[in-house]
């Protein structure tokens, strides 16, 4: 093998490779952003007096945790077709990968908000907030910075696992990837390639993660 041949060949790769990064980490962020959102609504389902609530909030978070996400991908993507209803892939591929890490998400967000001191509730309630001001200025602050290790945990599950989108023909960093080997007949360059993104990916979020830390631990 050919070094200069090696090299030349890699950085021909990168344009198209570095397009599917782009698209992985839009989608991984709209994704575990939806999540976030749909993830505190799942939670306070499940903290309802409701018994329906409650049941419904269970049932939601065993189906997703306990199914593949692949499986739940194929899932929005060929129903909608069958009734009639055309979505784009990446359509399906945010919708779905956004319910699984919500299933997530509302577990770990959990774990915060049973973690405040009732005494907060009770003393923002004695100044007058209603539940949505308690909930945005006094609740979530805390349950983001108590649960914040374990929220970059799920965004890096959910990059590593946006890689099967590619089977619903979302033109993600795995899709270049199976692309790229398919003309070049070089699978081994062009999925290490790939592996490389995806490691540079997590490893960049997984330092951000801990600066933010170190950052809230410095003002707590």
């Amino acid at each position: 093998m050919n070094p200069p041949d090696l090299l030349a060949r890699c950085l021909g790769y990168m344009p198209q490779l570095l397009d599917g990064a782009i698209t992985t980490l839009c989608l991984s962020a709209v994704a575990v952003a939806c999540g976030f959102f749909a993830g505190i609504f799942i939670y306070m389902m499940s903290a309802s007096k409701s018994r329906t609530l409650a049941s419904a909030a269970r049932v939601y978070v065993s189906l997703f945790r306990g199914t593949p996400v692949l499986a739940q991908l194929l899932v929005f993507y060929y129903v909608p077709s069958g009734l009639g209803w055309a979505i784009p892939g990446v359509v399906a591929a945010a919708v779905g990968l956004s319910m699984n890490t919500a299933a997530y998400q509302s577990q770990i967000l959990g774990t915060g908000f049973r973690a405040i001191p009732r005494g907060q509730i009770e003393a923002a309630q004695t100044f007058n907030l209603t539940r949505r001001q308690t909930l945005w200025h006094v609740e979530i602050p805390q349950v983001v910075a108590l649960t914040l290790p374990a929220l970059v945990s799920e965004m890096i599950d959910i990059v590593k696992a946006s890689a099967v989108v590619s089977v619903i023909a979302v033109t993600d960093l795995m899709r270049v990837g199976q692309q790229l080997s398919s003309v070049s007949y070089r699978p081994l360059e062009v999925y290490t390639l790939a592996a490389c993104f995806y490691l540079a990916i997590t490893s960049l979020l997984s330092l951000a993660g801990r600066g933010i830390e170190r950052r809230v631990a410095r003002r707590a």
